[in-house]
This record gives C-alpha cells, structure tokens and sequence, in this order.
C-alpha cells in the first residue's frame, strides 16, 4: 500500500514540480548576486536556464503521465479536431516560443518594436513576450507594460532597436507659411548644429562605425545634416537629422528649433523692413 502510494503519478509530480520551482528560485538568487558582485547584466543567462528546467520538468511530466494521457487521448479521439480548433491561439503560441529559441531575433534587455509597439524585453515565456513600453519619439519608459502573445511574433515583422540604446539617429522637422529665402541663415544653423554635437562627435563617429561594420551599410551621422525643401502643400521645410547620445537628442532638438525660428523671424523682419 505504501509502495503504490510512493509511486502514485500525483505525488511524484509535485515532486517534480516543486524541485523545478526551487531550482529557479536558486537560478533567481544566484544571478542577483553575480550581478551585484560582478556588475553583469546576466537577465538574459537567468532566463535561459529556467526555459531550459522548464523543458526539462515538461518532459519528466509527461513521460511520468504517458500511460493516462494515452488512454485520455483515445477516450477523446472523437473530440480531437475540436480540441485542436479550441487550443488554436495556445498551440500557435508555443511554436512562437520556439521560433524565438531558433532564430534569436532578440535577446532580454534589446530594445524592440513589434506592430506598433516598442519596448524593451524584459522577459519571454511559453505564452507570451513581456515588454517595458518606450516612447519612441521622446525615447522615455511609458511605465506601461506590454504583452504580446508569441504567435504574434510570427505573423508580425520584428525591429530589432538596440543600437539606439545609446545613440540615436534622430530626426525632426520644422515647416513654416512664410515665404523666405532660408539659405541666408542655413550655415548659421548649420555651426550651431556642429556647436551642438563637437562634445561627443569623437565617440558618435567610434559608435557609427561599429554600427556600420555590424549592419555591412552605410548608415547617416555623425555629422548633423540639415536639409531644406517643401511640404505637398509648398510650405517650407527643415529637416534636421542627428546622430546623438539618445539622452541629448531631445535637448538638441529644442536649441536648434529655438536657433532656427530666431534666425528665421530676423530675417523675415528685415525682408518686410526692406519692403
């Protein structure tokens, strides 16, 4: 009697089950520790291991179950397809995950963007992926989380975006009605742009190449580049591009826009003073 119970499947998959979860929670405390000894970002080692005791602990389950999931599975035989059609969205869901392992588009702490979301992951799973929201146009964590299911990973395009964890091509544009000749002020702006980036053009030029061996493209920076042209409408246009520091594009962005509509309106002052 008590052999039959030591050996019940039940018991030995709580077993199973509870030395998984306590294996994880030592990956857990382990990896907390390395990297507040070693200041290593191992997130994405942590995470590996335990997908790995996952697996593990699933196939123990179901090779400790596989005589009642067989006789489960010919008591259903008629319910077969329906079953299929139900666990649709979950089933797509796994193969995502394993798409993931496979092809490692991405790995925890990249930046990304899936559809329209952007983030950064912070954790995968059987199920789904979990990410930080990030404003793409200020470059700031939304504090939102997003999860998205792996099969959309499949049918979606992914943007891997870690080269702009540090620096940034970054672009805006300013349009006015006015009618001006804008080339008076252009190498104005243009040296005010250069003031702007000369204290970390060394490292941008450093990063940019490093980004253009690893992509095997040409890729714009690290000087600024203003271009001048019109909307649809034949407004005027300024198209300003930086390859910066991703904390300082906004800054730039704000001193250049401040540069650019001082220098445009004196101008504009002395075309109608003229007039």
């Amino acid at each position: 009697m008590l052999k039959d119970i030591l050996i019940h499947p039940v018991l030995i998959s709580l077993i199973v089950i509870s030395l998984a979860f306590g294996l994880k929670a030592l990956v857990d405390k382990l990896a907390k520790e390395r990297a507040e000894k070693k200041q290593l970002d191992v997130r994405n080692t942590s995470h590996n291991i335990k997908h790995f005791i996952n697996f593990i602990m699933m196939l123990l389950l179901l090779s400790i179950w596989a005589a009642e999931i067989q006789n489960f599975a010919l008591s259903i035989a008629a319910f077969a397809v329906a079953i299929v059609i139900a666990t649709r969205e979950f089933i797509q869901c796994v193969i995502g995950f394993f798409y993931l392992v496979t092809t490692r588009p991405f790995k925890i702490g990249d930046w990304i963007q899936v559809g329209d979301y952007f983030g950064e992951v912070v954790e995968t799973d059987w199920i789904k992926t979990t990410l930080h929201e990030i404003d793409i146009n200020t470059y700031q964590f939304s504090r939102k989380t997003v999860y998205i299911p792996n099969n959309k990973l499949i049918t979606s395009a992914i943007k891997n975006l870690n080269f702009s964890k540090r620096y940034v091509t970054h672009h805006f544009m300013i349009v006015r009605k006015e009618s001006l000749n804008p080339y008076s002020i252009y190498e104005t702006l243009s040296n005010k742009a250069k003031h702007y980036c000369e204290d970390f053009i060394d490292v941008a030029g450093r990063y940019n190449s490093v980004i253009e061996r690893k992509l095997d493209a040409q890729v714009s920076g690290p000087e600024p580049e203003i271009y001048f042209g019109t909307t649809e409408i034949g407004e005027f246009k300024a198209s300003f591009t930086l390859f910066c520091p991703i904390e300082k594009a906004l800054d730039i962005e704000h001193k250049l826009t401040k540069d650019f509509m001082t220098l445009w309106y004196k101008e504009l002052s002395k075309q109608n003073t003229k007039a």
